[in-house]
């Protein structure tokens, strides 16, 4: 995949606040490091303590976040996937509160959503690292806008440590 951060052409304008929160130029490095942390931050929950913690009442669960992240990672990586291909089919959105109520993610063990986690990063990993540099910044629409799979690749690392900071600094406190 080629390296180099995308061009605002290459994501969803609203993406820009936290792929600035993405550091360097490499997007399969900075997803293999990013891996580590979620699993890490994950990990240091028991089960108990992860069953239904919330910072507030209607906000998602710990296991929902995990969920939602795993979840827009896949979506993410078949749109990148889509249009490295050449697929010229416009791809359409998803309402992520429709994919969290539909996850029964509270239903499930905190370490079989790490497992599940584990898979779609080591899925997506080896997805962009096979990317030849053309069609890495080849741009197709999704969800109205243009995108190349790596500005694809930068949203999912940049959504990804959104979550991470609202996760520290709301869900840690209630822990």
């Amino acid at each position: 995949m080629k390296s180099g951060r995308p061009e605002g052409s290459e994501f969803a304008p609203y993406a820009q606040p936290d792929i600035d929160y993405v550091e360097g130029d490499d997007a399969v490095s900075v997803l293999r490091d990013q891996e580590r942390v979620v699993i890490d931050f994950f990990s240091s929950f028991s089960e108990d303590t992860a069953n239904g913690l919330t910072y507030a009442p209607g906000k998602w669960t710990l296991k929902e976040v995990l969920g939602h992240l795993t979840d827009d990672e896949r979506i993410f990586a078949y749109r990148a996937l889509c249009v490295a291909r050449g697929d010229a089919t416009p791809l359409p959105g998803f309402d992520e509160n429709e994919y969290v109520a539909g996850g029964n993610f509270e239903s499930r063990t905190l370490a079989d959503l790490l497992d599940e986690y584990r898979s779609v990063r080591e899925a997506s990993i080896t997805l962009f690292a096979s990317l030849s540099d053309e069609a890495s910044i080849r741009c197709g629409t999704v969800n109205g806008y243009s995108a190349s799979p790596r500005g694809l690749a930068f949203h999912i690392a940049g959504h990804e440590l959104h979550h991470l900071r609202t996760l520290r600094e709301r869900y840690v406190a209630v822990k």
